[in-house]
């Protein structure tokens, strides 16, 4: 197996493992066995458990964040200005990504390891990385301050976040209606901070 494909399970095997047992309980031992590699090759790729935990967190977070992406560039212009549809597309980037994610979005929304400053940067770079889309969002509707603008982000994010885990576990709301909800729910109160927008869709 080519070196790329090699990695790519490793990481595969590794993001299950750490999702469902948590980084203090996973070994390199069990990585490698559930890899079907030996130590020495498993080591060649990562040279320890944190930078294989590192690599996992890394490419959720990028999963994610292309997934916010690809949701915001969809928006039309004239639909964008608005800032109700950036509001929608944020909280259905998050549910539909802890949907395909599975138990491994636990890595991003609910490590174990946050202790450590590295991987709490790590770990927490996809989330800022769309409160920042939303706070650029609510600056071009609402006009707030900077610091008031990334505020409302962080929470909006919080609530997407919460929503899409919380609808995952439960499963008694579904994907489209949990989108439409906590859209609504958002927006209501985004709404309020833009002058004559009202609280109507």
């Amino acid at each position: 197996m080519a070196a790329v494909a090699r990695r790519a399970q490793v990481l595969e095997v590794a993001q299950e493992l750490f999702a469902r047992e948590g980084y203090h309980h996973v070994s390199m031992d069990d990585i490698a066995d559930a890899a079907e590699v030996s130590k020495p090759v498993l080591y060649r790729h990562f040279p320890s458990k944190l930078d294989l935990y590192l690599a996992v967190v890394d490419h959720r977070g990028e999963a994610l964040v292309a997934r916010i992406d690809a949701a915001l560039a969809g928006i039309p212009a004239e639909a964008a200005s608005g800032g109700r549809d950036v509001v929608r597309a944020i909280v259905r980037a998050y549910v539909e990504f802890v949907e395909q994610a599975g138990e491994s979005f636990s890595l991003l929304f609910e490590s174990d390891v946050t202790r450590d400053a590295d991987v709490r940067l790590r770990v927490e770079h996809a989330s800022a990385e769309a409160a920042r889309a939303i706070c650029r969002g609510l600056q071009g509707v609402a006009g707030l301050p900077d610091a008031e603008a990334r505020l409302a982000g962080a929470a909006l994010v919080g609530m997407a976040q919460v929503a899409a885990t919380t609808r995952y576990r439960t499963g008694e709301v579904g994907v489209d209606a949990t989108v439409e909800l906590i859209t609504d729910l958002s927006w209501r109160g985004v709404a309020g901070l833009v002058r004559g927008a009202g609280t109507t869709p």
